[in-house]
């Protein structure tokens, strides 16, 4: 009889490309987790994995039982959620990956309250701006800007028409003044950030039906969102950011939005799961509780006229896709 746990120590050692690694992150000896490749091996009657002193990778047996393991684990967790949901009650655990800046500062304690209506339920987080692979790692779900192009899954919209906005300091504007016009911001100091080893300094608009792009600089550049959302706060510069991330900011004085008609670049947040499995209670119940939470934030928003949007070839380039994705849903 195959064990849930030794298909469980099969995968996570394919993951990460040794058993001493998953023995680790299952707070297990190396040698449990061998035995447990060992009878998995055994049942099967087929070798999985090629051993050497250095190295560990699949055999081609292994290679074409993989998707089914994971297949097999996948079914067994939908359906003790199935039972779960039937009771509005959620166990096991949830990995969720979050961006840096939303995650922290608005998502967590919404997250923790989520939690503590699922006491059973354990969240794993974890906060990064490189856009999270929920098939390839180890995530069930991932809040998301935008949908690329790198994997297959489904994407459930939270705030479909989140868009970027200028915004600054009071301090930051009496210092050195308001700029009159988007031209006028490649004189300023603007507050960069890099995402998928790019720096984001040519900023696209839409004035009066003009399109327009400016390339900025500035002082300080960072691959961490919140970094540069908290330079902006402290008055070291122009932000172009996405809403959600500065809303609570510009709503509590602490940021000025700047040009809050002009037509700006789209970053529309999604809920995003894999497509190798059924979309889970605890999921649905996820979306629903954010969407929820969401709404009045996204709200806050000031209205766009739809000739101003920017396109999405100019701005998020995959937001056909997501809405392709949401379809399926």
């Amino acid at each position: 009889m195959i064990r849930p746990a030794d298909l469980h120590l099969f995968l996570r050692s394919a993951l990460l490309g040794g058993f001493s690694e998953a023995a680790r992150e299952a707070d297990i000896l190396p040698s449990q987790v061998s035995s447990a490749i060992k009878r998995l091996e055994t049942v099967l009657g087929a070798r999985l994995f090629i051993r050497s002193t250095r190295t560990l990778r699949l055999t081609a047996e292994g290679e074409r039982y993989l998707p089914y393991a994971q297949a097999a684990l996948d079914a067994l967790g939908a359906g003790r959620e199935a039972l779960h949901v039937g009771r509005q009650e959620l166990g096991g655990t949830l990995h969720i990956a979050l961006p840096s800046d939303l995650g922290r500062n608005v998502l967590l304690s919404w997250l923790s309250d989520f939690q503590q209506r699922h006491p059973a339920l354990v969240l794993r987080l974890a906060f990064a701006d490189r856009v999270a692979d929920v098939l390839r790692e180890t995530v069930d779900v991932a809040v998301r800007y935008g949908v690329g192009d790198e994997a297959d899954y489904f994407a459930l919209p939270l705030a479909p028409h989140n868009r970027r906005v200028l915004c600054a300091a009071p301090q930051y504007l009496a210092a050195r003044g308001s700029p009159l016009s988007l031209e006028e911001l490649s004189r300023h100091d603007c507050l960069l950030y890099e995402m998928r080893g790019k720096i984001h300094d040519n900023w696209s608009f839409v004035d009066a039906g003009r399109s327009v792009n400016v390339r900025v600089k500035g002082p300080m550049v960072s691959n961490d969102a919140d970094i540069v959302r908290r330079l902006a706060v402290a008055g070291r510069g122009i932000l172009y950011k996405s809403w959600l991330d500065v809303a609570n900011d510009v709503l509590a004085g602490r940021l000025v939005q700047l040009f809050p008609h002009v037509g700006s670049e789209p970053t529309p947040l999604s809920l995003a799961y894999p497509e190798r499995g059924q979309r889970s209670g605890a999921v649905k119940l996820l979306f629903d509780f954010l969407s929820e939470r969401i709404r009045p934030l996204a709200a806050a928003l000031p209205v766009v006229h739809p000739a101003q949007a920017v396109s999405a070839d100019r701005g998020e380039r995959n937001e056909g896709r997501a809405t392709d994705q949401r379809r399926r849903a």
